[in-house]
């Protein structure tokens, strides 16, 4: 057995990745995702006046952490508001997805679904605390990149 078999053998085993969001509302945020997005509702931790500081809600399988940080929390990280991120949810119909969120959000207008030119199907919308969300939808296998790009995977 080779020095990189070796190493390769001792990689960890990975069981699972959640995205840890921080919202000035987490119990508004919660429910945000739940009715526009159709997540589920795992748990929510309140403190003694009620207001949501820890939460979890499933995409699937898949586990959201939410941690209410209060409306001060990003002025004393020295930042004006949040600083959001890009969450990727895999779906099977990225449409249905899109009708979804456009009726739960009838006074928004949201990102019209695009084909991509890597085999997806996706559109974007921003959450409640700064944070977007790309749905994805694997729709071919054929990747069609633009002149000069190429594409590269390890061996």
């Amino acid at each position: 057995m080779s020095e990189e078999d070796g190493e390769r053998d001792m990689a960890p085993t990975y069981l699972g990745l959640a995205p840890y969001l921080y919202y000035a509302d987490a119990g508004a945020a919660l429910d945000w995702l739940v009715r526009v997005f159709g997540f589920t509702e795992r748990v929510r931790y309140v403190d003694s006046a009620g207001n949501v500081f820890q939460a979890s809600v499933l995409a699937g399988d898949n586990e959201v952490q939410l941690a209410g940080v209060g409306a001060d929390y990003w002025a004393t990280k020295g930042v004006d508001g949040p600083v959001g991120q890009l969450n990727i949810v895999f779906v099977d119909d990225v449409d249905a997805q899109h009708e979804r969120v456009q009726a739960a959000l009838p006074d928004v207008e949201v990102s019209q679904p695009q084909d991509q030119p890597y085999g997806a199907r996706v559109f974007t919308i921003e959450d409640i605390g700064g944070n977007s969300w790309t749905f994805w939808q694997h729709v071919s296998d054929t990747v069609e990149l633009p002149a000069g790009w190429r594409e590269i995977r390890p061996e």
